[in-house]
């Protein structure tokens, strides 16, 4: 299989799992949360810093703290997400059995029916299985249809198998991904704004400030992030954004005055 039919495969597991959806909703949760979890992180840091600068505090105390949080928060994103998300789709894929087991009973007995009063009418038959395949999401071969029903054995169990087997490999690719994002978007949130750090081991104001424009950036672009989404109202959703990240500051400068550093 080619790198374009293997795109193409996920592409249409995403459809067919509406992952598009969840992928946007998680990256942007997470994300947030891991910016805002960092903003904490610097917020002490400076407060600590500005009260004693000549203490023993470096960059490297800090960049440690960052990414052991991060890495906290992201395989918890993970595991969580991941276990969560399987039990989720285990349960939805439990719901359709029942459903489809629901519809074809009734189809039996439909089936039944038209064998004891003579009727055969294969033409509704194939407009009936059109509409629940447009449900599934699964195509059907009309030229088929014919031959599809005159297998032996049960051909609508065989029917029902390649059906479970797209789905299910669709909803196994979506709890991957959602997993990923779930875990991955954290991170990404709480390493970016430690990148100054890495750069002189003696801590200054410049530290600390270029943390807080790549904190400020993140928040702006998920604000834009979210107007794309909602259609509109990209400088409103940035301004709650930024908001938030500066209500963390002012929360640690109060923490200051309560706990003496």
């Amino acid at each position: 299989m080619g790198l374009k039919d293997l795109i193409n495969k996920w592409r249409k597991y995403g459809e067919l799992s509406n992952l598009g959806i969840i992928v946007r909703r998680k990256f942007f949760n997470n994300c947030f949360d891991g910016a805002l979890t960092c903003a904490g992180i610097i917020s002490g840091s400076f407060i600590i810093f500005l009260a004693s600068p000549a203490q023993n505090l470096t960059s490297a105390i800090i960049i440690i703290t960052g990414f052991s949080t991060a890495l906290a928060i992201g395989i918890s994103g993970l595991w969580g997400a991941f276990l969560s998300e399987e039990a989720e789709r285990k349960k939805k894929m439990i719901d359709l059995k029942k459903e489809m087991a629901i519809f074809e009973e009734e189809k039996e007995e439909k089936t039944k029916i038209k064998e004891k009063n003579g009727i055969n009418n294969n033409e509704k038959e194939i407009l009936e299985d059109q509409e629940i395949q447009k449900a599934m999401v699964t195509p059907i071969d009309l030229n088929n249809h014919k031959r599809f029903f005159s297998l032996k054995g049960n051909p609508k169990k065989k029917k029902r198998k390649n059906n479970k087997s797209i789905i299910e490999q669709s909803e196994g690719f979506a709890t991957i991904v959602a997993s990923l994002v779930d875990g991955g978007a954290p991170v990404l949130g709480s390493i970016l704004p430690l990148i100054p750090f890495f750069f002189g081991d003696t801590l200054s104001i410049f530290h600390f400030l270029v943390a807080y424009t790549v904190l400020v950036a993140i928040l702006i672009y998920l604000g834009i992030f979210l107007g794309k989404i909602s259609g509109g109202g990209h400088a409103k959703y940035a301004i709650h954004l930024v908001t938030a990240g500066i209500t963390t500051l002012l929360v640690s400068l109060l923490l200051q005055l309560v706990i003496p550093t």
